[in-house]
């Protein structure tokens, strides 16, 4: 009878092991699967976009430069109309279609993000994006006294917010996969 016990016992410590590690198994892969999907979905998307956009922005601010090295529109002299009318082919061409694409990840893909609020640099981006849509649309109507987004641009903030977030969940996809060793180009 005791061997019974024992081996009833025994049995159900196994099963219970083993439900318990395939429930341990199962939450981390569920855990992987939301990481896998805040990166492609959310912000991988906006990382790429924003230095896309910083890359492109830098570009223009060189080309322009004045002798000092900053660009016309971080000048006491203001941009000359030949810089203005290029501005609108960059900005028409490259930085409202960008930043549109990240407003647009923000909120189609707001259910991704780790917080559980908005962050503030991202409901600027929102206000900033609608901002250069009003600028942009009276460019279309041949109106060319404003040239910038009435709602300022949250560089600084948002491309900390996004590098943070993005290289926070490499980390946690990395671990989760069982990854210690640093990765090839991060030795």
């Amino acid at each position: 009878m005791a061997t019974v016990i024992v081996t009833v016992g025994l049995a159900f410590i196994g099963y219970l092991t083993t439900y318990l590690n395939g429930l341990r198994l199962a939450q981390r892969q569920a855990r992987l699967t939301r990481v896998n999907q805040q990166l492609s979905d959310f912000y991988g998307p906006l990382f790429a976009l924003m230095e896309a956009n910083s890359r492109t922005y830098d570009t223009f601010s060189e080309k322009y430069a004045r002798p000092d090295g900053r660009d016309p529109f971080r000048h006491d002299t203001p941009p000359t109309e030949h810089e203005l009318a290029e501005w609108r082919i960059w900005a028409t061409t490259v930085f409202i279609p960008n930043i549109q694409a990240m407003r647009d990840v923000v909120v189609t893909k707001a259910d991704l993000l780790i917080e559980e609020e908005m962050p503030q640099a991202l409901l600027q981006l929102c206000a900033h994006v609608s901002g250069y849509e009003i600028t942009a649309a009276r460019w279309a109507q041949g109106n060319y006294e404003q040239h910038v987004s009435l709602i300022s641009f949250p560089g600084r903030e948002l491309r900390e917010y996004i590098r943070d977030r993005f290289t926070w969940l490499k980390s946690e996809q990395a671990r989760l996969l069982g990854h210690n060793r640093a990765a090839p180009g991060n030795r």
